[in-house]
């Protein structure tokens, strides 16, 4: 037996009762509250195709920018009741600070509105939008925004990786941190035997979901166009676009998903056509409190009610959502029986197959509109774009409670449990 799948037999083993049989409390989530922390607009821009899609010349923070006048445009909030913005990234030089604080600025906030920039890896859209609620939650703000966004055209490469020192690399523990995430994600569906046919056919049907949906017009409520300058590579002439759409859905079947070579090992099963694309975009969420909204007349898409942070061996980083999903329900006091929809990053097939399988959730339940190998994962972006995917959802199927969840490198996983009104 391998370390990892010895280690991976512990981290199973370890599932308590509570996480495995949550008490039915279906009703109190539903009631609402005058604290309650509501939703009140959320969108996206395009997830466009990294190096060579709609967004290829478009900074990151002039993505920001569009997704916040959006956002102020939608929702008609006045920008100088915002008291404070938080905004997930991953691979922005400084953490994105500085420009993230520019763009709020020429999108039309006053300076009175603080702006932050954190890092979670590929849960930092939702750390956004998680810790926005919260301060509301405590009292120390009573309205703000949680956003992602991520230029992987312009920042997405070897240079994204730090150098560990000596001492970082002589702790095994610590060492394994910097194992690239394909690698292990092929090591975890070789030990749990999830077949390249299960992972090819899971990554069919998310482009065929994402496909349908996208014709059907199902994105069109969460997307904000946005006009940006493109250089076109064959002539090297520089035009002005509008970008409506995500640009890397596209027509796929499990056979032709099959004629792809392996990417990390040669017998290996994991390759471009079953994982996450390479994109880039930005999303924005805006929340207040339930009270605060009904004051003002915003209309409430849903609230926010629980998250969850686990930290699993790195090694294992795909686990992630299958041990946060669970905590996350809990603190809501409800089970995985009382959700309507999972939106589970499909960062890889192998790993969200996984995840989906242990918690024995209805695939049907899972991704309706398809996901990030289907339309892209800006790794920053991820987490608060799923905020408006799921709401949207929910509320045209005329369903209540959802899920948001992803793996994070290194090592975690993350969740959060909402309820669209």
């Amino acid at each position: 037996m391998s370390s990892a799948q010895s280690r991976l037999n512990q981290v199973t083993s370890h599932l308590s009762a509570s996480e495995a049989d949550l008490p039915p409390n279906k009703g109190k989530i539903l009631a609402k509250s005058p604290d309650d922390v509501v939703v009140t607009c959320a969108l996206r821009t395009p997830l466009t195709k990294g190096g060579k899609g709609g967004f290829k010349d478009t900074a990151a923070a002039d993505l920001l920018v569009g997704a916040f006048k959006a956002l102020l445009d939608r929702s008609k909030i006045d920008p100088n009741l915002v008291e404070d913005i938080s905004v997930g990234s991953v691979l922005a030089p400084g953490g994105g600070a500085t420009e993230f604080r520019a763009a709020a600025l020429a999108a039309g906030f006053p300076v009175s509105v603080g702006v932050k920039s954190l890092n979670r890896q590929c849960s930092s859209g939702l750390q956004a939008c998680v810790e926005i609620a919260n301060a509301i939650k405590s009292g120390m703000i009573d309205i703000g925004i949680g956003a992602g966004v991520e230029s992987m055209s312009s920042q997405y490469g070897p240079g994204a990786v730090t150098e560990f020192s000596e001492l970082l690399e002589s702790h095994k523990e610590a060492a394994n941190c910097k194992v690239p995430m394909g690698v292990l994600s092929e090591a975890m569906a070789k030990e749990k035997k999830i077949s390249r046919s299960s992972q090819d056919a899971f990554a069919a049907s998310s482009y065929q979901k994402a496909i349908a949906a996208q014709k059907a017009g199902l994105f069109d409520e969460e997307i904000a166009p946005l006009e940006v300058q493109w250089t076109d590579p064959k002539t090297d002439e520089t035009k002005t676009i509008k970008v409506s759409r995500d640009d890397g859905v596209r027509e796929v079947t499990a056979e032709s998903l099959g004629k792809i070579r392996p990417a990390f090992a040669k017998d290996g099963s994991i390759h471009a056509g079953n994982a996450s694309q390479i994109s880039d975009g930005a999303a924005a969420v805006l929340l207040m409190r339930r009270s605060t909204a009904e004051k003002l007349g915003q209309k409430i898409l849903g609230k926010y009610v629980s998250a969850s942070v686990v930290g699993v061996p790195p090694l294992l980083m795909g686990i992630g959502p299958w041990k946060a999903i669970p905590v996350a329900l809990e603190k809501a006091g409800i089970t995985t029986d009382d959700v309507d929809i999972y939106e589970v990053n499909e960062a890889f097939a192998s790993q969200c197959l996984f995840c989906v399988n242990e918690l024995n959730i209805p695939i049907e339940k899972v991704n309706p509109k398809g996901g990030a190998i289907a339309f892209g994962h800006p790794l920053g972006c991820t987490g608060a774009r799923q905020v408006s995917t799921l709401l949207f959802e929910l509320r045209r199927k005329k369903q209540q409670i959802g899920v948001t969840s992803m793996c994070v490198g290194t090592g975690m996983g993350m969740a959060a449990v909402w309820v669209a009104e």
